[in-house]
């Protein structure tokens, strides 16, 4: 029997997938919680052997929540279901420790399989997604990450934590330091980079440090 949990902000779909995971012979639902802060007290309580997980979830992101359940249960394996598809998004969520990576759109036969090939050893995508991450690897390699040299080591260590998708607020309470801090240190770091926002300073992190834990 495979142990689901679910983390699933909206109501309405996380009784949907509750229901769709209780229905399948062979799972079981052992929770379903409306927020990270929820799932990192339930899952290591119930002990589930997958997790469906929504990245955009109220105060903690799914992608932090990924993280901090993997350093608590290792062999934990966590799908992302996610409306999100740029692969910015993907990469920081495969990185945080999720072995797969399926669009909320998908249908309920393509949710089960997923499940039962994590189990398998496998890491699931939608078929649209695994394209995207071939065609990113296909690209040329992103030249050396100009500015970082200008950048100091508080600086590095926001940077590093933007390209975990972590928001300012959880930036700040890992570091210990203010809001207003670490929006002060992201503006010397756009500028210092010459990007725009987070996504475009995280992106060239990401690109520049593939191999980045």
């Amino acid at each position: 029997m495979t142990k689901v949990a679910i983390v699933e902000d909206n109501a309405t779909l996380r009784q949907y997938l509750a229901a769709l995971i209780g229905g399948n012979p062979g799972c079981t639902c052992v929770c379903a919680c409306a927020s990270a802060e929820e799932a990192l007290v339930e899952i290591p309580r119930n002990r589930p052997d997958v997790v469906l997980m929504d990245i955009h979830l109220p105060g903690e992101s799914g992608i932090a929540c990924t993280a901090r359940l993997r350093q608590k249960i290792p062999n934990l394996q966590v799908i992302m279901l996610t409306v999100y598809k740029d692969i910015n998004t993907i990469f920081q969520a495969l990185k945080a420790g999720a072995c797969g990576y399926v669009l909320k759109r998908a249908d309920e036969k393509e949710i089960l399989d997923a499940i039962s090939e994590v189990r398998a050893g496998g890491a699931p995508m939608t078929s649209e997604i695994a394209r995207m991450v071939v065609r990113s690897f296909a690209e040329p390699p992103a030249a050396p990450l100009a500015g970082t040299a200008q950048l100091s080591a508080r600086e590095m260590e926001i940077l590093a934590l933007l390209s975990e998708g972590l928001s300012n607020k959880e930036i700040g309470a890992r570091l210990q330091i203010s809001f207003a801090t670490v929006r002060t240190h992201l503006m010397h770091i756009y500028d210092k980079l010459h990007v725009r926002c987070r996504t475009e300073a995280a992106a060239r992190y990401l690109r520049s440090n593939p191999g980045t834990p």
